[in-house]
């Protein structure tokens, strides 16, 4: 690696965790660098637009060149472009929250969301990521990825609990994949967020590979048996007409 881009890339890393910004002093420690070195680092980012300093606190926080370049690689997405409708239609149908995600580095990427009628706070923003092994859209596209590849996600991240309703035995969450990929759709109850559940569906691509999933999510309460019974039939609907729309034929 080159050291330099190295540490400005985990300076960018650090200071976006902290919504209030980071200073030169609290960096330098963080990352075991004097403070010249870690001033040098944020003044190049900042004549970038990657860093700005706060003039009251005098803390360093990310630069609006990421809003820039996030809005450039959602417009570059033919996928979300060709998706938007029917995910409009479903949140019409349903009322509750609606998601649309892609697979990343053995992570989900959130790259739209419709609220719904409905009051439900969650996590989830565009742009953010979520874990791949306890979410609805996560589980949904790991059952469809080759089983060499969803070993080797497991491996790596392994199955840590986020809720007591987490599936972290490996035998088990295997058999959920499968079950998954025999019935076709996903369901997630509370093991991501607690009074979350979330039913899901996958998207595929022209060459038959799942490329994205999508989602209904609302409070436990009201995602009965029977609303996910009745959420099944049209959610899978929708994802089979984003993926025609992609150009994925089943034969």
């Amino acid at each position: 690696m080159v050291k330099s881009v190295d540490r400005a890339l985990r300076i960018i890393t650090m200071v976006s965790t902290r919504k209030e910004g980071m200073g030169v002093t609290e960096l330098a420690a963080f990352l075991d660098l004097n403070k010249s070195t870690i001033f040098r680092l944020l003044a190049t980012l900042a004549e970038h637009g990657f860093i700005e300093q706060d003039q009251e606190t005098k803390k360093y926080r990310l630069g609006y060149k990421y809003l820039e370049l996030s809005s450039m690689l959602l417009e570059s997405i033919d996928l979300r472009t060709q998706a938007k409708p029917f995910l409009k239609e479903l949140e019409s149908h349903t009322n509750e929250v609606i998601h649309l995600v892609v697979y990343d580095q053995g992570e989900v990427v959130y790259i739209e969301k419709l609220e719904g009628n409905e009051t439900l706070r969650t996590h989830s923003q565009v742009g953010r990521r979520a874990p791949i092994h306890c979410t609805s859209v996560g589980k949904v596209i790991l059952a469809y990825l080759p089983d060499e590849e969803i070993l080797n996600i497991i491996e790596k991240h392994g199955l840590p609990k986020h809720t007591e309703q987490t599936i972290s035995d490996k035998e088990a969450f295997l058999e959920e994949l499968n079950r998954i990929k025999e019935q076709g759709y996903g369901t997630e109850f509370e093991e991501n967020e607690p009074g979350i559940t979330c039913i899901a569906a996958p998207i595929f691509d022209n060459s038959k590979k799942i490329t994205a999933a999508i989602s209904i999510s609302g409070p436990s309460i009201r995602m009965t048996d029977e609303r996910l019974a009745e959420l099944k039939t049209v959610l899978i609907d929708i994802g089979n007409k984003i993926s025609k729309r992609l150009g994925y034929t089943e034969n």
